[in-house]
């Protein structure tokens, strides 16, 4: 399993699975290359991202940021004009970028799912991952049961959003096809890591 760059697994996805429409409205103000102020104005006076607080769409705010950051203005691009499948896959890519805790999942249970035709994952498969994760990075044992609980609705919810499962409830996995725009995307800037985590189906 990989680590994110230098750093070890992180907990910062527990502030939101794919968030699609934020994410569109992020994408928007990326490419636009707005300044500290005008940021300021649209997530936290204007509210863009329609949060109950302050502090939550500063939350939020923030991880779009750091997820999308991890590509380019390409991507950028395919998350704000794409369609709802294209938009949701671009996202995907750049969550498996920044939280190797998302792709590390997909790449080691749902590969191994896939591999022996078990057609559904479960809380026991994500518990064992995080034991795998926490011989990796030993902080991951420190995380209190609430964090990983709620990390694991968040990938599961980020799996449903994306469609490799049927939804959070029954937790079926089902099969994905990748969008050749996202595809071409990431062979292009060599994104292998990426593509193997998707394309497990």
């Amino acid at each position: 399993m990989g680590k994110i760059e230098d750093k070890t697994y992180n907990g910062e996805i527990v502030a939101g699975s794919l968030l699609i429409e934020e994410s569109r409205k992020i994408a928007r103000l990326l490419l636009e290359k707005v300044d500290f102020d005008e940021w300021h104005k649209a997530i936290v006076l204007d509210n863009i991202l329609q949060k109950r607080s302050p502090s939550a769409a500063i939350r939020q705010a923030r991880l779009i940021k750091h997820r999308l950051g991890t590509m380019d203005k390409e991507l950028w691009q395919l998350i704000h004009e794409g369609s709802s499948e294209i938009t949701s896959q671009a996202l995907l890519a750049a969550s498996i970028k920044h939280s190797h805790l998302v792709g590390d999942f997909m790449d080691t249970v749902i590969r191994q799912h896939r591999q022996t035709f078990t057609p559904k994952i479960s809380i026991g498969d994500w518990n064992r991952f995080l034991e795998t994760c926490a011989q990796i990075d030993p902080q991951v044992q420190a995380w209190k049961d609430s964090t990983r609980s709620k990390l694991k609705q968040i990938v599961f919810r980020i799996l449903a959003e994306a469609k490799y499962i049927d939804n959070t409830r029954n937790c079926k996995l089902i099969p994905v096809s990748i969008a050749p725009e996202v595809k071409t995307y990431l062979v292009k800037k060599n994104e292998t890591y990426v593509l193997s985590c998707m394309e497990i189906t």
